[in-house]
């Protein structure tokens, strides 16, 4: 990997524990939200919103920007922690996070937050919308790319395949999948076991069925900054093929008591939960006062 060093890697990795910090602070805030997925996504977009993405926060409608969707609208959390932290707005505005009137929606609502290019929540329906980013891209002549961040059960949506074997067609390799392949849905998978813990099998081997319709395939350790880094720098590599990037991730990561358990793929967080994840994240403080019941 060129012109990456120790002191960029130790950034980017505090970028990441301060999203995780914030997810949960905002999550604890709103007494309700998704946990397990935005803290599987964190590395990968601390490096998306810190390092890859040409983009202007304080001009966030900038036709020439990068486009990201995030497909997994559910973890909406983790998008807008890193928005805020990268300036988008104040970073204050993430404990208004799910309320009637706040522009931090459960799912992203790109009519109420600007910095959105989509508006998400609807399982499989992302993926399409960033290809056609990237088509648009390319038949206007802009040196534009689109990335898409899905769930690995999300992948279970025949939109997704439908979109899969469109892009390579049109030889878009201006368009990123990221696949965030934590190996566990909403209920788990069939078998697994009464703990809730990783289960015995996922949704198919993604690698080889991301191949198999013609995409150049990446698969990496989705909390490992360097290899995250590296995959990005391949896929600015243009062959004329669409880029899946198959991130291997663990849900909850970062928090000891959710690392690989559905069962906080959503729930509320009580008070000494919250300090026992914001210990975990290096940053102790109580829980405040009437925050959750």
């Amino acid at each position: 990997m060129t012109g990456i060093g120790s002191a960029e890697l130790d950034r980017l990795r505090e970028v990441a524990r301060r999203i995780r910090v914030e997810v949960i602070r905002s999550v604890y805030h709103a007494r309700a939200g998704h946990l397990g997925g935005p803290l599987s996504a964190v590395d990968v977009l601390a490096v998306l919103y810190f390092h890859e993405l040409r983009i202007r926060p304080d001009e966030p409608d900038w036709a020439d920007r990068d486009r990201f969707v995030l497909s997994k609208g559910h973890s909406s959390i983790g998008l807008y922690a890193a928005m805020a932290l990268r300036g988008y707005f104040p970073v204050e505005e993430l404990l208004t996070f799910d309320g009637a009137h706040s522009r931090l929606q459960g799912p992203p609502d790109m009519t109420r937050l600007p910095g959105l290019d989509r508006s998400t929540g609807s399982l499989g329906m992302g993926i399409s919308a960033a290809m056609g980013m990237a088509l648009g891209a390319r038949l206007t002549g802009r040196d534009v790319r689109a990335f898409v961040m899905l769930g690995d059960g999300e992948c279970q949506e025949g939109e997704v395949w439908e979109a899969a074997n469109a892009a390579p067609h049109y030889r878009l390799d201006n368009l990123v999948a990221i696949i965030d392949h934590n190996r566990l849905q909403q209920y788990g998978w069939p078998g697994d076991g009464p703990d809730g813990r990783i289960p015995p099998q996922a949704p198919g081997e993604l690698a080889a069925k991301w191949a198999a319709f013609g995409w150049r395939v990446l698969d990496i350790d989705g909390h490992d900054m360097a290899a995250i880094l590296e995959a990005f720098e391949q896929a600015r590599q243009g062959d004329g093929r669409p880029v899946a990037i198959i991130s291997r991730t663990v849900k909850g990561k970062g928090v000891s008591y959710m690392e690989g358990h559905w069962f906080w793929h959503t729930r509320p967080i009580k008070p000494e939960e919250y300090a026992v994840a914001m210990r975990d994240l290096g940053e102790p403080e109580p829980a405040p006062e009437g925050a959750a019941r």
